[in-house]
Order: C-alpha cells, then sequence, then structure tokens
C-alpha cells in the first residue's frame, strides 16, 4: 500500500471515529466554518430527511430582521416560560459559550447532549460532503443540533426560532411556524443579501409561509410595500407596528421603561421592561402581538400578570448591558448603522453622564462610515482597536475613517488608536471620570472577549 493510500485511509478512520468530548464535537462544528455561509436549503433538507425530518414534530415561531432579533427572542421566551410553557431557544451568535444557542426553558444544553447529538449527525455529514453537495456548513450543522435536541430531548411547546441570515435562504426556514415575525429591515449583510434595502426585505420576507400569519415593526415605506405584497401573495394576515398594532411609551428610566400596547384584540397597559433603549419597547411590543396572535388562534394561554413578569425578566447580554458600575461601562453590539443609531439614541434618553468615552473595533465587511456617522457625535474619546477574528478591521484603517468623518461633522473627539482590545480597555478604565460613561460597542466578537474580561468569565468561547 502505497503513503497516499495508507494517509486517505487513516483520514478515513478518523472521520468515521465518534467525538469523545464536548470540546471535540465543538471543535468538530467549528471546523465546518470554512465551508462559509452556503445559501440554499439543499444539504439541510437532505439532514432532516435522514432524520425521519424530526422538524416536524416541533412548533415554531421565526424571528427574522436586521437588528432586535435576539431581544425579540428573549421576550417571547421569558413570557412563555412564565405562562408556564416549556420552551425551546435557538439564537446567534453566542456571546459566551457555543451552547448558549440551544436552550430549553432558559438554559444552555448540557455538554454532554451536544456531544451524543453531534456524533448522531456526523455520520450524515460526511456522507452528504462527500456527495455532489459538498459539505454542511458550521451554521446547518448547528441547526440540525438544535432540532434534534428540542424533537428527540425536550420536547418544548414552543420553540421560539431565530434566523441565521436574511430569511428565504436561511436554513433555518426548513421549518413551517405557527407565526413568522420581521423586527426591520436595515443595511447589514448586503454584500450576501443584496445592494438595495429592497433586496434585503425580499430576503427577510422568504421567512412568511403560506396560510402563517406575521407581525413586523418594519417602518420603511419600502420595506413594508415588499412585506405586503409577500403577504398577500401567501394568504398570510399581515400585523403591522402603525397599522394593526401600536405601543405609547410612558415612562422611561434606567432598567426599567413602561409602555401602552394597542392591538387589534385588545389594549393592554401599562406593560414594563428593564432592557433599555426606546427600542427595547418596539421590540417588547413586536413579541405582545406575536403572542396575542397565538392566543387568538392558538389557544395560547397568557394571563397579563405573567406576560408584565415575563417581560420584566427578560434579559439579553452585550446589549446596552452595564457590565461595570465602578468604573461605570456600557456595553452594546451595535455592528451596523440601525444598532449604532439605537445606541446614540439610549444614550440621550437613558443615561446620564458628563463624557462618553468609547471603545470600538468593527470587522471589515462593515458599513464603517454610516455605523461612525452615529457615533462619533456622543463621544468626547474614541479608542479604536481590533476584535480578535479573522475579518476584522484593522484600528488603524477604522481611526482614519473616523478621524476623517469627524473632521467633515466638526466634531472635536479624541481618537485613539489601540490594536491590542485588552490595552484598549485598559486605557478606557484608566480615562474614564467620575460622573463618565465607557460605552464598549462594534462587532459583538469585540463584545464577547470585553464581556468575559470584565465579567471575569472563564470559560469564554465567542463566535458564531
Amino acid at each position: 500500500m502505497s503513503m497516499n493510500d495508507m494517509q486517505s485511509e487513516a483520514a478515513a478512520a478518523d472521520n468515521a471515529a465518534p467525538l469523545r468530548t464536548y470540546k471535540e464535537a465543538a471543535d468538530w462544528i467549528n471546523g465546518l466554518i470554512p465551508f462559509g455561509v452556503r445559501p440554499g436549503l439543499d444539504r439541510m433538507k437532505l439532514l432532516m430527511e435522514r432524520m425521519n425530518n424530526p422538524e416536524r414534530r416541533l412548533r415554531f415561531i421565526h424571528v427574522a430582521g436586521t437588528n432586535g432579533k435576539g431581544s425579540t427572542c428573549a421576550y417571547l421566551t421569558s413570557v412563555l416560560i412564565a405562562c408556564g410553557y416549556d420552551v425551546g431557544t435557538f439564537t446567534s451568535p453566542y456571546i459566551t459559550k457555543f451552547t448558549n444557542r440551544f436552550q430549553y426553558n432558559g438554559e444552555d444544553i448540557p455538554e454532554e447532549t451536544l456531544l451524543e447529538l453531534a456524533n448522531m449527525l456526523k455520520p450524515h455529514v460526511e456522507e452528504i460532503a462527500a456527495s455532489e453537495l459538498g459539505s454542511p456548513t458550521m451554521f446547518e450543522v448547528s441547526t440540525a443540533i438544535a432540532i434534534l435536541f428540542f424533537a428527540k430531548k425536550t420536547f418544548p411547546d414552543y420553540v421560539v426560532w431565530e434566523t441565521g441570515l436574511g430569511g428565504r435562504m436561511d436554513v433555518t426556514n426548513i421549518v413551517s411556524p405557527a407565526i413568522s415575525l420581521i423586527t426591520n429591515v436595515g443595511h447589514d449583510h448586503m454584500d450576501i443579501l443584496g445592494d438595495t434595502i429592497e433586496a434585503v426585505a425580499m430576503e427577510k420576507a422568504g421567512i412568511i409561509k403560506p396560510g402563517v400569519p406575521v407581525v413586523s415593526t418594519a417602518t420603511q415605506p419600502e420595506v413594508i410595500a415588499v412585506l405586503k405584497e409577500k403577504a398577500a401573495e401567501s394568504k398570510s394576515t399581515l400585523y403591522l407596528l402603525g397599522e394593526q398594532f401600536q405601543y405609547e411609551s410612558v415612562s422611561v428610566q434606567e432598567n426599567l421603561q413602561s409602555f401602552r400596547f394597542r392591538g387589534p384584540f385588545r389594549s393592554i397597559e401599562p406593560l414594563e421592561v428593564t432592557l433599555n433603549g426606546g427600542h427595547q419597547q418596539a421590540n417588547a411590543a413586536l413579541a405582545v402581538m406575536a403572542l396575542e396572535v397565538l392566543r387568538q388562534y392558538n389557544a395560547l394561554i397568557v394571563e397579563d400578570e405573567d406576560l408584565n413578569r415575563g417581560l420584566r425578566a427578560a434579559a439579553w447580554p452585550g446589549r446596552l448591558e452595564m457590565v461595570s458600575n465602578e468604573p461605570r461601562i456600557l456595553m452594546d453590539g451595535a455592528h451596523n448603522p440601525e444598532g449604532a443609531a439605537t445606541l446614540a439614541a439610549a444614550l440621550q434618553s437613558t443615561y446620564s453622564y458628563n463624557r462618553a468615552h468609547v471603545v470600538i473595533g468593527m470587522l471589515e465587511n462593515k458599513n464603517h462610515s454610516e455605523t461612525l456617522r452615529h457615533i462619533l457625535p456622543i463621544a468626547d474619546t474614541l479608542i479604536v482597536t481590533e476584535p480578535d477574528f479573522r475579518k476584522k478591521m484593522s484600528a488603524e484603517s477604522l481611526a482614519s475613517i473616523a478621524s476623517e468623518l469627524a473632521s467633515k461633522l466638526g466634531l472635536k473627539v479624541n481618537v485613539i488608536i489601540e490594536p491590542d482590545w485588552r490595552a484598549a480597555l485598559d486605557r478606557l478604565e484608566k480615562t474614564i471620570e467620575d460622573g463618565d460613561l465607557g460605552v464598549v460597542t462594534g462587532t459583538l466578537y469585540l463584545i464577547s472577549d470585553a464581556r468575559s474580561r470584565l465579567l471575569h468569565i472563564t470559560d469564554n468561547e465567542k463566535g458564531w
């Protein structure tokens, strides 16, 4: 036998060998990252067929949108649990650990269960990889693990199901949900989803299924037109913010805001949330409208007391999260223009401070100028750093864009370049004086690392 034959036989044996530990399982799944984002549902459909289509036994609440998906999923999960339902939640990316993505009643999947399910999938993944379809991606395998966890291990009443990217060709779109939610449509992932807002809206609207009701808080007229057309074509009832339902803000303070909800079936007031930022009232109203539809048509039982308790208890790490009080440091994963606008609005409406000192790190494929356009006016100091990730934007390039834009806008911002994110955090802590506010923002890859460092979390794995 030649050396090449011996090597390929050894590789085949290694592929066939079961994974032995949680770390091996997580490494195997993350090892599929180089296969990238490959739109299309063929590999996912085949994987599900091979597992006897377990997704057909589950009841999904499908959530798409550019920003606010995670918070909306947090509200839905929290309220359903408060109402006594068992709930599965699948979200991405994760902030601390790979297991964060797969939750049952708010608890991560046990490591040994993830290992077992990975071993169940591995032979099928390898057989598909050897076919003309090519290897399933990391996100496809993660989605399959979520479905197996819910359909074969935990059996929740509802699965809160967040899209990864877009909607139409996103692998989460393998399911037929009880209801679809679209938070909003903005300027993110346009390199993959299309170069106009209408094109991105078409992708998000792809989660609308025949006869399945859809709820949205989208506001742009061109997006609304796309959603209305797709809903009509699918014979789906569309509940749109500003038309079928609305909310009115009653009060806003740090860590508590209240609002009135007006819907087609009833009005509810006051409702309270502890997540910060005016946009959280819109996210909560979206979740409430979805629950109202399920209440009306699926006999979901939601008492007002449980609804309020669930909304107040919802938590979502890394989004307007105060991770330190001495010095005051706020964290927010504002990685696109819409997220940055939301952060800027929250800093003006919710928080009081003398000066704001901002650490920012971004990926290279983002809309840097438009994001910085919202951040610069609220920053006295801007410390530009680099996330620990292969697609990072260099601190020097980002700082150059920031300085040029600040000058064009007539803003006096002290721009500091510090490529090492740890040194950037140290610098931030030293810069914050009494009455000041520190802000860490940009890509969630930076947020994940910075959050773990500031909160002394030791088992941080961060990623998609």
